[in-house]
């Protein structure tokens, strides 16, 4: 591995540990472009700023760098990502318990692998909203909470039958002794806000693996971390955004939530986020509601979403002839279904950046008899109309609460990313 892979590995690593939520993956993208001198506007805010800057709704955001030589009908290169994962979300009143145990009152969100989320020591991170109407982010990367699995003693049969969890009644996890009351939570959380509890008036919160990300295997070439679905990819964005050259067109970054949830809300792929700062973009430079359509008419996104490795153990579980080896590029993903964005024209065109970067890359294509998931990819083609092509990393262990990737390929994202917005 070069120095330049090293480094941009390890900043990779410090990105997915400081962000144990989709509010601190927004935090995290936020440092890096501030340092990279991109200015934050409010949307409530006339704009008269028209270089380097970016905005932030919740956990979503959207940056951009504009060249001095852009045009009032110059196109825009799009890359999308999202900062959610799936994960265990604190309920509003979670306090509980019995038997001598407190527990924790948990909902599932999105399409988590639930038994990767037993016996793992898990931490509290993410927005808590005060009375005044202000919020604080916490992330509390200690030990707090457990799901503890049923003894093999008590469940003789799970290596041959399988294990299978009722997501109401096991998986809430515990967080203490004792008997439960009322208020516990808030006041062990205002704590750690440093705020009154009394002054929190609701929280978002996600539990959390504390395991750091990792470097594994004799060689390094394993990169094993909570959340690289997606957070690498928005790491990636980020990174190409800050890195790539001048050019004429507007070099623009999506970091959508609630990807893993369906999009639909204020600050999801299917929302009018992206579309508004756009048009916003095209009237500092001077474009009437006909430039604005030219611009988006030579505009084109890559969504990029992570992708399915070879299993090892299951090869027959992929299509042969596509099947993603990790440490060989980015993937290429395809489904003439739709679910995913890509057509002919968009993937020559990102197979076009990725040999400008000197960067390898392959295809997936989902077996016929086995559903295919989705990505920002198709929502962002519908509403806006622009060709968009889905690609990813190849990854091993998706949606699990840790995850396994090449430690190579979130470099050739990076790369293929930056030479995209070069152009």
């Amino acid at each position: 591995m070069t120095q330049r892979a090293t480094n941009g590995i390890s900043d990779l690593v410090s990105f997915l540990d400081s962000s144990p939520s989709p509010w601190h993956a927004v935090a995290s993208s936020v440092a890096r472009l501030t340092a990279s001198g991109f200015q934050q506007l409010n949307e409530a805010d006339a704009w008269q700023h028209v270089g380097d800057g970016f905005v932030v709704r919740g956990a979503a955001l959207v940056a951009w760098r504009s060249s001095t030589s852009s045009s009032a009908t110059s196109p825009f290169h799009i890359v999308g990502a999202h900062t959610d994962s799936p994960c265990l979300r604190v309920k509003p009143r979670p306090d509980g318990g019995g038997f001598g145990w407190r527990q924790l009152g948990v909902e599932v969100y999105g399409g988590a692998l639930l038994n990767s989320w037993l016996d793992r020591d898990l931490g509290v991170a993410g927005r808590v909203v005060l009375r005044n109407g202000s919020a604080v982010d916490v992330a509390v990367h200690e030990p707090i909470a457990r799901v503890p699995q049923l003894a093999i003693h008590l469940d003789r049969d799970v290596n041959d039958k399988g294990l299978l969890l009722d997501k109401q009644q096991h998986l809430a996890p515990v967080w203490g002794t004792g008997a439960a009351a009322d208020g516990d939570f808030a006041n062990w959380l205002g704590a750690q806000a440093n705020v009154s509890p009394a002054d929190i008036a609701w929280w978002d919160l996600c539990l959390f693996d504390t395991t750091k990300a990792a470097l594994l295997g004799s060689d390094r070439s394993m990169l094993a971390s909570a959340r690289l679905d997606n957070q690498l990819s928005c790491w990636a964005a980020v990174d190409a955004l800050t890195s790539a050259a001048a050019s004429e067109t507007t070099s623009v970054i999506a970091l959508f939530d609630h990807e893993e949830v369906g999009s639909e809300s204020a600050s999801g792929a299917s929302g009018p986020l992206l579309s508004t700062v756009l048009e916003r973009l095209s009237a500092l430079r001077g474009a009437n509601r006909e430039g604005f359509h030219r611009a988006l008419a030579n505009s084109s996104c890559i969504s990029a979403d992570n992708a399915h490795a070879v299993h090892p153990n299951y090869p027959e579980r992929h299509e042969p002839g596509h099947r993603p080896l990790v440490n060989c590029g980015p993937a290429i993903k395809v489904n003439a279904n739709q679910r995913y964005a890509t057509n002919a024209e968009t993937a020559a065109a990102f197979q076009r950046a990725c040999e400008r970067a000197d960067v390898p890359w392959q295809v997936f294509v989902s077996r016929n008899n086995m559903p295919c998931g989705s990505t920002i990819g198709p929502l962002t083609a519908t509403a806006l109309g622009i060709p968009t092509v889905d690609v990813g990393v190849p990854q091993l262990s998706m949606h699990s609460a840790r995850e396994l990737c090449g430690a190579l390929d979130p470099i050739y994202l990076a790369r293929a990313l930056s030479a995209y917005f070069s152009e």
